[in-house]
C-alpha cells in the first residue's frame, strides 16, 4: 500500500485504496551517518496537560441563579475541554535563545504557528491507519506581522528535501542523528513535533513558539465543526485513491470525509503532483477563512464549542499552545486581519530534480531566501497576477462588485434664494503608498481571491 498522505482509502466512503508507484519506500533511520554536525538540544519531556483550574468566586445571595447556572456550565465546559488536550514542550538547538511566550489578553504583536497534519495517528480506524512510521504530509507555517495588519501562511511540500537536525527522541532518552538531505514529512519519525518544529526553524529562520499536529479524524471533524466549507472546481474531479467524486463542475459545499478526500487528493488536480495538492489546499483554505471572518463563526458559540472539542480530541499542541486564552487571543488577532492582506503561498520548490531530488521536491533557494526575508521584516509583498498554482485557477464566474453610484445632491438654497457655492477645503497632497513588491517564482493567493480547483 502507498506510503502518502494521500494514498489511504476512507472508509466511509468504501473505496479501495489504489497503490501509488512514486512513493518512497518507508524511509529507514540511519543512525550511523552523520550528513551534518549533530546539533546538541535541551531535552525535555513530552506530558499531559493539567485540568485547568476553576475558581469560581463568591457570589451574592441575589444573584440570579440562572446566571450561577451559566457560569458553572461554562466552568465545567472548559475543565473537560481542556483535560482532553495532549501537550508537548518544544525544544531550542544548544546555543539559541529560548522561546519567547507573550503574556495573553489583548494579543500584542506577532507570532508564528507551525500547523502539522499527520497520518496514522492513535484513534484513527483501519481504513485510514497504515502500518509503519507516522508522517508529517502536512506542514503550514502561519506568520501574522507585529502590526496584526497582515499575515502569511506557508505550504511546505511534504517531498521537499531538507536537512533535519539532531532531534531529541520523545522518551526523552537520547537523540537522532542530523541529516542533510531527507523529505521533511519525515520529521516526525525522527522526534514527532519537536523534531518538526526545529526542522522548519532551520529551513526558514523563524522561531516557532507555537505548533500544534491534527489527525485525519480531527481534519474531518473540523469541516464539519465549521459548517461546512464551499470550494469551486472547473470540472468534475474523481480520485479512487481517496474517494473523492465531485460528478459536476461549479461550487460544493463540502464537510466531514468529502472534505478530507477534497484536502488529500493529488492525482484529481493539476497535474498528479504535490505541487498542485497543495495549491488545491488553498482553494479550500482561503474559503474557510473567509467563512470564519464573514459568517460570524468566531461569534457562534455553538461553533466554537465544537471546534474546540476537536482540538482536544484529535491534536497535539504545544504546551505554550494548549491554553484556552491564548487560543481566543491569537483567533481575535487573525479575525482583524483583512481577507486582502492573508496570503497563502507555496515554499518555492521544482520538480524534476536528480540524485537527492528525483521524485522529489527541489528547493528554489533564491524565491525562498526573499520570501522569508520579507517575512521575518513584516513586509508586504504581491503575487504575479494569475499565478495560484498547477491545480488552482482565479475564479472567473462571479459578477464583480459595483459600487452604487450616488445621487447627486442639490445644493441648499438659502431663504434669500441664492445659492452659496460650497468652498472645498485647501488638503495636503498625500504621497500614494508604494505598491507592494512583486516576489518571482512564489505562487499563491489571498484570502481574498476566489479560485477554483484545477481538474486533473
Amino acid at each position: 500500500m502507498s506510503r502518502g498522505f494521500e494514498s489511504h482509502a476512507l472508509r466511509s466512503l468504501q473505496v479501495r485504496s489504489v497503490p501509488e508507484g512514486d512513493i518512497m519506500s518507508e524511509p529507514v533511520r540511519d543512525r550511523g551517518i552523520r550528513s551534518l554536525p549533530t546539533a546538541q538540544v535541551r531535552h525535555g519531556r513530552l506530558r499531559r496537560s493539567r485540568a485547568w483550574k476553576t475558581i469560581l468566586a463568591t457570589l451574592a445571595a441575589s444573584l440570579a441563579v440562572v446566571l450561577v447556572s451559566t457560569v458553572s456550565v461554562g466552568a465545567i465546559t472548559v475543565a473537560q475541554i481542556n483535560a482532553n488536550i495532549d501537550v508537548v514542550e518544544l525544544e531550542v538547538l544548544e546555543g539559541e535563545e529560548a522561546r519567547v511566550i507573550p503574556t495573553v489578553g489583548d494579543w500584542e504583536g506577532g507570532f508564528n504557528v507551525l500547523i502539522v497534519g499527520v497520518d496514522n495517528e492513535p484513534g484513527q480506524d483501519d481504513a485510514r491507519a497504515r502500518g509503519g512510521a507516522t508522517l508529517n504530509d502536512v506542514n503550514i507555517l502561519v506568520h501574522v506581522a507585529e502590526d496584526q495588519q497582515s499575515a502569511v501562511a506557508v505550504s511546505i511540500p511534504r517531498d521537499l528535501v531538507v536537512p533535519i537536525p539532531s532531534c531529541p527522541d520523545p522518551d526523552g532518552e537520547g537523540a537522532s542523528f542530523a541529516m542533510s538531505a531527507q523529505p521533511i514529512n519525515v520529521a516526525w519519525s525522527y522526534g514527532g513535533l519537536n523534531c518538526v518544529v526545529l526542522t522548519v526553524e532551520a529551513l526558514t529562520g523563524l522561531s516557532i513558539p507555537y505548533a500544534g499536529a491534527i489527525s485525519f479524524n480531527g481534519v474531518a471533524q473540523l469541516s464539519t465543526a465549521v459548517g461546512g466549507v464551499d470550494v469551486c472546481i472547473d470540472a468534475p474531479i474523481k480520485d479512487p485513491y481517496t474517494g473523492l467524486d465531485l460528478p459536476t463542475a461549479g461550487n460544493w459545499s463540502i464537510e466531514g470525509y468529502t472534505a478530507l478526500a477534497f484536502l488529500r487528493t493529488r492525482y484529481g488536480v493539476g497535474d498528479g503532483s504535490d505541487l498542485g495538492r497543495i495549491s488545491n489546499q488553498q482553494v479550500y483554505l482561503s474559503s474557510l477563512m473567509r467563512k470564519v471572518q464573514n459568517e460570524g463563526v468566531l461569534t457562534d458559540f455553538a461553533k466554537l464549542y465544537g471546534i474546540a472539542q476537536v482540538a482536544s480530541s484529535s491534536m497535539q499542541l504545544s504546551s505554550s499552545l494548549g491554553r484556552l486564552d491564548t487560543m481566543v487571543s491569537m483567533a481575535q488577532a487573525l479575525r482583524k486581519i483583512p481577507t486582502e492582506n492573508i496570503v497563502f503561498v507555496q515554499y518555492p520548490g521544482r520538480t524534476g530534480g536528480s540524485g537527492v531530488y528525483a521524485g522529489k521536491v527541489q528547493p528554489i533557494t533564491s524565491a525562498a531566501t526573499a520570501l522569508f526575508d520579507r517575512i521575518r521584516a513584516d513586509e508586504q509583498f504581491a503575487l504575479e497576477a494569475g499565478n495560484t498554482g498547477i491545480g488552482s485557477t482565479l475564479d472567473t464566474s462571479e459578477p464583480a462588485v459595483v459600487e452604487p453610484v450616488p445621487e447627486p445632491v442639490e445644493p441648499a438654497v438659502p431663504k434669500n434664494g441664492k445659492v452659496v457655492p460650497e468652498v472645498e477645503p485647501t488638503l495636503e497632497p498625500v504621497e500614494p503608498a508604494a505598491p507592494a513588491e512583486v516576489l518571482p517564482g512564489v505562487q499563491g493567493q489571498t484570502a481574498a481571491d476566489r479560485t477554483c480547483s484545477v481538474s486533473n
